[in-house]
């Protein structure tokens, strides 16, 4: 590309602004993979904690270099997964729905987190379908898009509508890679309206019917690439303009500029082990 077209492309991109976002994460003191829930987890292969906690510490000090508030859940032993707080629960003008996980191994992650929720004032529904949390439910603009197929229930999509009181978009997810819709899917404007609220994603990752969806309702949307998506590289979180992403998800730091934003990468090899990536470690709290 030359220098000419170069700036063409920057005068031709949207002006983005970044806003201040509130985030809950967890120390990975105890993480290891001891058991296989997802085709990313193999317990046969080592782990390195000490460098899980490097990484992580990365992370959160790219949120907070950013200017975002980060606030803490103390880890539990015996929870390796609870690094991955996205899956704790959905949070919305000081209301938590709180999570009701597919596997037994993650299922005291639901009420700890709830406990968390309710010392930090907000208003507690405990879920009475199986969902987990942010993996599974995404809000865009006013819209919340809520992934079923692996692990979340169907039934907790009615669940959402009633909670929030909002548009709920259904989305059935079919390659077990993408097996929460947080790894499918990344929100890149978390305050637009419904009607500039944009995404990426990436389309092997959902049955035909919710590819035609999410055609209709983000024409403008970024189209991932397998090689990028199946690093995880969607698992991202955006303020706007800064979105933080995996490091090696190359092609898709390069559609992210093209648009006007700011790809920031981040190193989580050792945490994608567990099968979790930058938006995995984050969970949105939303007063």
């Amino acid at each position: 590309m030359s220098a000419t077209d170069a700036s063409v492309q920057a005068d031709a991109a949207p002006h983005r602004a970044p806003s201040h976002r509130t985030y809950l994460m967890c120390r990975p003191e105890h993480f290891t993979v001891s058991y296989r829930i997802n085709p990313w987890m193999h317990p046969q292969d080592p782990t390195d904690t000490n460098l899980a906690v490097r990484q992580w510490n990365t992370l959160y000090e790219t949120f907070v270099g950013l200017g975002h508030d980060v606030h803490l859940i103390d880890p539990i032993a015996g929870l390796p997964d609870m690094v991955y707080t996205a899956n704790g629960g959905f949070a919305i003008d000081g209301v938590a729905y709180g999570a009701l996980f597919t596997y037994p191994q993650r299922a005291p992650e639901g009420p700890a987190f709830m406990r968390w929720f309710a010392e930090h004032d907000f208003r507690v529904v405990e879920p009475e379908r199986v969902n987990e949390g942010e993996g599974d439910i995404l809000l865009v603009g006013s819209r919340i898009l809520a992934g079923t197929g692996f692990r979340s229930s169907i039934e907790s999509h009615d669940e959402l509508r009633r909670v929030f009181d909002r548009e709920v978009v259904s989305l059935t997810l079919v390659d077990p890679r993408f097996y929460h819709l947080d790894t499918a899917l990344a929100v890149l404007d978390p305050l637009k309206d419904d009607e500039h609220a944009n995404i990426a994603y990436v389309p092997a990752a959902f049955d035909e019917k919710s590819r035609r969806t999410l055609e209709r309702l983000y024409p403008d949307a970024i189209i991932v690439s397998e090689e990028d998506a199946g690093i995880l590289g969607l698992n991202s979180i955006s303020d706007g303009y800064n979105i933080v992403i995996a490091k090696r998800a190359v092609g898709f730091e390069k559609q992210l500029r093209e648009r006007g934003y700011n790809p920031i990468g981040v190193d989580l090899s050792e945490l994608l082990l567990g099968g979790g990536g930058v938006k995995c470690c984050t969970l949105e709290l939303r007063r």
